[in-house]
């Protein structure tokens, strides 16, 4: 009979089985961040289970490409495992991200209830999606400059939609927002044209809660724009609420594509609720008015990443101080623990100085002490009833014999 392995040994045995993620997703380690979802994307949908529904090498393939890509995505994970390897990263905290259309009903609801409850889960595109896109059999609408699209798109299914724009227009910037009235989830697509008339995925903005309607936009204004990665955030706020303050810019991030050459773009809206469809509004616009808005964009990010800088050398700081005062803390209590006893024992002793305290305690003393048997014995007769015969001899008043003379008259 074979002998069990422990938990650790099934760990240790699985951490030296496991590739190079770079190795895996077929780039080099000076890849930068499109470089790296290029090939995930295209890997993923190679191996996607949709395709390779009784292929158990290609399930084992596509984990491995997710898990790689997971590690190589996360600009901090990345950076750990450049420096010590898998075991600086925590296999445990990676968030898989889930096709919605390959779970089934009651994974959906499973994964519906978590998200209901704080727990952030990552969602992909489905891949019957990205296929039909990548072979040009999807039905493109055109969306004009300037106005807006209000559509419902159900769930794990896009509408696409088609932007051409001049030069001109090229170097002013373009904007391509979305919105949901009624809070829907859903994923803003961004699509490269490939030669074959095919579609690859190349931009993905998920939406987020502002007020009260869900956004998301991709902005290509010819500098640097950054995006926000909430699930960093969610992820540091379900373990500490310090951690998730000082990891709230740690999803800031610059996003691929900084501009658009002239010609026909294709954008997606992509319907991202567990089981209803998303009513969403779509625009597209030429940012040639927005001067000042932009310069206004441009310098609140610069300050941010400023601020990010800023929040790392203030958490070492931090903990610092907060260990200081942990130890002040319980220093605190102790001390005040022992003054509290010292003053209970010397007013113990202050009291030991009264005669009173003296009477009382002999009085004690004497009440807990044995009768001596003489002191019995006289209680015994003291206690002792008399018994029917002696209470017939005794003498009562009516029973007195008074001797009378009758030979004198009163």
């Amino acid at each position: 009979m074979p002998a069990h392995r422990s938990k650790s040994e099934k760990h240790d045995s699985a951490m030296q089985v496991r590739r190079d993620p770079y190795e895996v997703l077929g780039v080099s380690r000076n890849s930068t961040d499109q470089e790296i979802k290029s090939a995930y994307r295209r890997l993923a949908l190679k191996y996607h289970p949709d395709k390779n529904a009784n292929d158990p090498e290609a399930a084992d393939m596509f984990k491995e490409v997710t898990f790689s890509y997971n590690i190589l995505s996360n600009p901090d994970k990345r950076r750990q495992y450049d420096t010590a390897g898998f075991e600086a990263v925590e296999s445990e905290s990676q968030d898989l991200e889930l096709d919605l259309s390959s779970l089934g009903a009651v994974n959906t609801m499973f994964a519906a209830l978590f998200s209901k409850l704080g727990v952030p889960i990552k969602t992909t595109v489905s891949a019957t999606v990205l296929e039909e896109a990548l072979n040009g059999v999807v039905t493109i609408r055109p969306l004009p400059l300037g106005q807006s699209i209000s559509r419902k798109v159900e769930k794990q299914c896009a509408h696409f939609y088609s932007v051409t724009i001049t030069e001109e227009e090229a170097r002013a910037g373009l904007v391509c927002q979305v919105q949901s009235s009624d809070r829907s989830k859903f994923k803003l697509l961004y699509f490269d044209q490939e030669e074959n008339s095919g579609l690859s995925l190349a931009l993905q903005e998920d939406c987020a809660k502002t007020g009260k309607v869900t956004s998301a936009g991709m902005y290509f204004l010819g500098f640097p724009v950054y995006r926000l990665d909430q699930t960093v955030n969610s992820m540091a706020a379900a373990k500490d609420p310090d951690t998730a303050f000082f990891k709230k810019l740690e999803g800031f991030q610059p996003c691929e594509i900084t501009e658009l050459k002239a010609g026909t773009h294709v954008f997606s809206v992509y319907g991202d609720n567990f089981f209803k469809s998303a009513t969403y509004t779509i625009e597209a616009v030429c940012t040639a008015p927005f001067v000042e808005e932009k310069e206004y964009l441009r310098a609140t990010e610069a300050r941010i990443l400023t601020k990010r800088m800023e929040l790392s050398k203030f958490e070492s700081e931090y903990r610092e101080v907060l260990a200081q005062f942990t130890a002040m803390t319980s220093r605190y209590a102790k001390e005040m623990q022992e003054i509290d006893e010292l003053l209970k024992q010397r007013y113990e002793i202050q009291a030991s100085y009264t005669t009173g305290a003296s009477v009382k305690r002999s009085t004690s003393k004497n009440r807990n002490r044995a009768p001596s048997p003489e002191a019995k014995e006289d209680g015994q007769h003291r206690d002792k009833k008399p018994s029917t015969r002696d209470r017939a001899k005794k003498k009562r008043w009516f029973n007195i014999h008074l001797k009378v003379d009758k030979r004198k008259p009163c």
